[in-house]
């Protein structure tokens, strides 16, 4: 599949109580380049995850564009919508999200279910999507089986099964010990690095940022570039 280029322009979004609106992002403009991976900080309620579904399709914008690849996301119908996140979008969040009644590998074949895929071409895709996380002899296993990282390993191996051009990972090691954050970080920067998909995390982690190619701030809906500084600290922090 093709990778992925996001392009947001002047996106604001405003949510509405009763008479009462509550702007969560402000004229955001950011491009993702193909294959890049990005961090998204601030703190919480700055509109982090806002701007995460914006991009994955889950939300729509108050105003202003979202085009991925040569797709205008924003102006999509909820059926096209549902259609296009299924093709392209893969989603990793901080609960793991798996079902406990099925097994890693049932769990993971679950986004092929609804594809034309063969049983036996479904299976090969699952096998590979485990195998690239490091989980190939854990398949029968259930989730009460697993420990956390193996089951957020499970939770990306659903996310990358169909092969989509863009990751979207909401606090993905939020959940996780140290050890374990740690795996998963480096997972990430192996399906960015070898597997060129295009990344996009949010994350209040500077150990989880410092993964990443290019960090972006949130703060009260409004976008700002990580400052020379931080990326120093980043850096201090990587190695």
């Amino acid at each position: 599949m093709n990778q992925a280029q996001i392009q947001i322009d002047r996106v604001s979004k405003v949510y509405h109580r009763d008479s009462i609106e509550i702007p969560v992002l402000r004229d955001i403009t950011l491009t993702v380049n193909p294959g890049e991976y990005l961090a998204l900080m601030g703190p919480s309620g700055s509109g982090k995850t806002t701007l995460l579904n914006l991009m994955a399709g889950i939300d729509k914008p108050t105003s202003g564009r979202i085009v991925v690849g040569d797709r205008e996301v924003s102006a999509m119908g909820e059926t096209e919508l549902a259609r296009w996140r299924a093709d392209h979008v893969g989603f990793v969040f901080q609960l793991y999200n798996l079902i406990p009644v099925l097994t890693a590998f049932e769990n993971v074949e679950l986004p092929l279910l609804l594809t034309r895929l063969s049983r036996k071409e479904r299976r090969e895709h699952v096998k590979t999507a485990l195998s690239i996380v490091g989980l190939a002899d854990r398949m029968e296993h259930y989730p009460r089986q697993l420990s956390g990282g193996q089951e957020q390993r499970v939770a990306i191996a659903r996310a990358i099964v169909a092969d989509p051009a863009i990751l979207v990972a909401d606090e993905p090691t939020g959940d996780l010990d140290a050890k374990s954050a740690d795996e998963i970080l480096e997972l990430l920067k192996r399906l960015s690095t070898e597997f060129q998909k295009t990344i996009v995390m949010v994350t209040h982690d500077p150990k989880a940022a410092a993964v990443a190619r290019k960090m972006v701030h949130l703060d009260k809906g409004i976008l700002t570039p990580a400052a020379p500084h931080e990326i120093a600290d980043l850096r201090g922090v990587r190695s």
